[in-house]
Parts: structure tokens; C-alpha cells; sequence
């Protein structure tokens, strides 16, 4: 397995720090909206990094967070009056409801900043007691000066590294960053009263959840969107390296920025997209397999017409799935299989992946279409599906009730009806009645077919 470095920015061999396991930190979402796109392509791009890992026999802990502090929060918290409990909840649950839907693994451990504040507290009194943190007016602040390697993760310029955040008066350094902010509303800590900065929590996540205890390396693979690499990543590796005199990670992997019709997402534009508007337009696997279906380095142009493209192209697949129906399992073809890991294992290059991926659909389609009854070839297809399914995390639904996608609850319940008096219709031997059914839901756009476990039906 090769992997793209984002600190040495070449593509290197991955060698994990242990050989029967492999750590994985994800930097999760601040809870307090709905998740967007941007969500969304980070999540299945390390998604498919651990199912390629998994499927190349490494055993993966994954551990993704969730930070339920912050100053959106509390913005969050003044406008609606509703407590910190009430809006984090909300939107971590609305969160994991969305990763379900785009058929995401739930991480090893999900932890929140909030269930962390004595890991997180113990981390800034070490940096205090090594003199490499220093307490102002309005809290605890990390003295980059102390860092000889500071800036050596994102390769920024010194004269480039202009703070996100106003000064407090008595910082010493515009490059200094809030590990505590004094705040009397919230929690104790012995330099006072307040509350985690966004940098500060997930060094100290990772050194409870995730440490490895190697001497050289605290996990194998920290990743998250490309946005995060400064300041955030560079944030937290310049903690650990002087508190615990290691690099926080062995390897940095980053994923690209999306667009939305080749503007940079972003809400001060007004085109953040979220996840709940796409499903709105596609089904989860559909928008996992147009979100995937671009290298995870590269920025992703979002639009709604590729995203109907690519749902074309998971309609194909999805309809050998449907071909091979109630066939028995059989043995995968292990060429098919190298071909997929031999290219994922290319610092996941997704496009030779899927262009293997239809090359199997058409061949098996065109065999299929020579040789109908062949039970083995069936069977075989079908472990094929099966390896499909587990590495790219699609194929997870019915075949019928895939093309049902659009249909209503109301539309769903009126077909039903008319299917069971169908039912009832053939039974009776009325089978002009049948047809006349059969022609009504043709009409509606809906098509029919009578299998042995009985009728189904899809949406045209």
C-alpha cells in the first residue's frame, strides 16, 4: 500500500508502527448544523481508506470525534436559547444519521470533546509545567516560539501565518494559539475557569483513545479535509511534539475541497450544500458513488447534472445485481480482486478502481446475455457484487428497492394495493384484470415482475 504524505507531500510505502493493527484519527465535525458536502467527502474518503486497509488484511482502529465546544456552539446557543446537550445531540445524531445513509462504518470510538475535559486538562498542565504554554488575561496560550519545528507540518511561510483569531492584548505572538479560554460559564481547571480551544482537544483525544506508546509516533495516519492541515493539524503536532517529544502521526493524509458548480463551498457564499438536499435528489449510495468516484486529493466540482450522470452508472451495476437474483454465492474471481486492491493501493486511485469496476459489468453483462442459465458464472458474479459491495460500500440495498428511490409513502401504499389484487386477480384465474393492473402501474411508471418469492416492482 502507497499512500500521498501531505508533511513530506510525496507518495510513500505505508508501513504501519505495529504489525497487527492500524490507528486512524479523523478530525470530526464542530456540532452545530446540519453536515454539507465537505462532511460528507472527507467521511467517504477515509471511509474507502479503511475498507481498503480492512480488505488488504490490516486490522483498523478508526477513531473519529466530534467537537460539541465551540464558539459556533454557543452562537448556536443564543440565538435558539436551547442548551449545549440539546444542539450537540441534535446534530451529532443528525450527523450519524446522514454517514448511515452514505453507508459509512461507524468509527472504533466516537469520542467528544466534552467526555475529554480531564485528558485535555492534563495535556495544557504539561505544557505549562514545560514553560511551553503561558496563561493571559483571557487564557492558555501554546508559545510557537518554543516549537523549532513549528510550521513544518503545512510548509507555511512565517510572514504568510497571520492568525485566524483576534489577539488578546497580552499574547506574545500573533502565531500563538488558545489551548483554554477563560470562561466562568463553564468548566473547572486548575489555570481557571472556561473551556478547551478547538486545538487542544483532539492531541489529547488521540493520546487517550489512540496512542500507540511507540517512542517515535503516536498514531499511524491523522487525516481530515485539506482546510485543517493549517492551523489546525499544524496546531496539534506542534503540541505533542514538545509535550510528548514524538510526532503526532507517521503519515498526514488530507482530502480535497469540494465546489459547488466551481465556486469553493463555503456559507459565507451561500453554497454550502448539505447532505439532507442531495438525498433529496439521488439515493445515499448514489451520492456516496459520485462523491467517491474522484481521487480524494483533488478538489471536487459538485453539480447536479454529474451527480445524475454518476447515479446512471450505479444504476448499471445495480442492475447485474438484479441478474443475478437468488443465485447461490459462489467463488470470487481473484483477478478481479487484485485488480481492485492492486489500484487502491495506489494512494486509493479511484478512477483505475471503477474503470475494473465496469469493465467486470459489461463483460458480465455480455456473457450473461449469451448464456443466461449459467448457474456458475452467476455465482460467481455474485462474489464478485459481494467484494464490490464491502470495499466501495455500495450495493447494500435491494435491487428492487433501489429503483424505487422518489416514490412516495402514499404512491408506495396505492401500488401495494394494486398489486395484491392482482395477486388476487391471477388467483382467480381473472387475468384480464391482471393485465389491466399491470397496464395501471405501467402508466404510473412503475414496472413489474413476478418472481418466485413473489411480485416486485421498481420505479421506471
Amino acid at each position: 500500500m502507497h499512500i500521498f504524505d501531505s508533511v513530506s507531500k510525496k507518495k510513500v510505502k505505508f508501513e504501519p508502527i505495529k504489525d497487527d493493527i492500524v490507528s486512524i484519527y479523523v478530525c470530526g465535525p464542530t456540532v452545530y448544523d446540519d453536515a454539507h458536502l465537505g462532511h460528507a467527502k472527507s467521511s467517504i474518503s477515509f471511509d474507502l481508506l479503511w475498507r481498503t486497509l480492512s480488505a488488504l488484511g490490516y486490522n483498523v482502529k478508526f477513531v473519529k470525534n466530534f467537537t460539541d465546544i465551540d464558539d459556533k456552539i454557543l452562537n448556536k446557543m443564543k440565538e435558539n436559547g436551547k442548551s449545549l446537550k440539546e444542539i450537540t445531540n441534535f446534530y451529532i445524531d443528525s450527523y450519524l444519521s446522514d454517514m448511515e445513509k452514505l453507508n459509512i462504518k461507524r468509527a472504533t470510538i466516537e469520542p467528544k470533546a466534552t467526555e475529554n475535559l480531564e485528558s485535555i486538562i492534563s495535556y495544557i498542565k504539561t505544557l505549562l509545567k514545560k514553560e511551553i504554554a503561558y496563561i493571559t488575561n483571557d487564557g492558555v496560550y501554546f508559545d510557537t516560539s518554543k516549537d523549532d519545528r513549528y510550521l513544518s507540518l503545512s510548509g507555511k511561510k512565517d510572514e504568510l501565518n497571520i492568525a485566524r483569531v483576534k489577539s488578546c492584548s497580552d499574547k506574545k505572538d500573533d502565531k500563538d494559539f488558545a489551548l483554554w479560554k477563560f470562561d466562568e460559564n463553564w468548566y473547572e481547571a486548575p489555570f481557571g475557569k472556561g473551556r478547551p480551544g478547538w486545538h487542544s482537544e483532539c492531541v489529547a483525544m488521540i493520546k487517550t483513545h489512540l496512542d500507540s506508546g511507540d517512542e517515535k509516533y503516536s498514531i499511524d495516519i491523522h487525516a481530515g479535509g485539506m482546510d485543517l492541515l493549517f492551523p489546525h493539524h499544524e496546531n496539534e503536532a506542534a503540541q505533542c511534539r514538545c509535550a510528548e517529544h514524538k510526532d503526532l502521526a507517521k503519515y498526514w493524509m488530507h482530502n480535497g475541497f469540494v465546489q459547488v458548480n466551481n465556486e469553493k463551498m463555503s456559507k459565507s457564499l451561500g453554497n454550502s450544500f448539505f447532505i439532507k438536499d442531495a438525498l433529496k435528489l439521488v439515493p445515499g449510495e448514489a451520492l456516496r458513488f459520485y462523491l467517491m468516484s474522484s481521487h480524494y486529493r483533488a478538489n471536487f466540482n459538485y453539480s447536479i447534472d454529474d451527480l445524475l450522470a454518476s447515479k446512471r452508472r450505479l444504476d448499471k451495476i445495480y442492475r447485474l445485481k438484479k441478474r443475478v437474483l437468488g443465485s447461490k454465492l459462489g467463488t470470487i474471481d481473484n483477478n478481479f480482486k487484485d485488480e481492485i486492491l492492486s489500484a487502491l493501493s495506489d494512494d486509493l486511485n479511484i478512477s483505475l478502481a471503477l474503470s475494473y469496476l465496469d469493465n467486470f459489468v459489461n463483460l458480465s453483462n455480455d456473457y450473461l446475455d449469451k448464456n443466461p442459465k449459467d448457474k456458475t458464472k452467476k455465482g460467481e458474479i455474485l462474489a464478485n457484487l459481494e467484494l464490490v459491495k464491502d470495499i466501495f460500500g455500495i450495493l447494500e440495498v435491494d435491487s428492487f428497492e433501489y429503483f424505487q428511490f422518489g416514490v412516495s409513502q402514499d404512491e408506495k401504499a396505492k401500488i401495494n394495493s394494486l398489486i395484491e389484487k392482482r395477486d388476487l386477480a391471477k388467483k382467480d384465474k381473472n387475468y384480464a384484470l391482471a393485465d389491466s393492473i399491470r397496464e395501471e402501474l405501467s402508466n404510473m411508471g412503475i414496472s413489474i415482475m413476478d418472481t418466485a418469492n413473489g411480485t416486485v416492482w421498481e420505479k421506471k
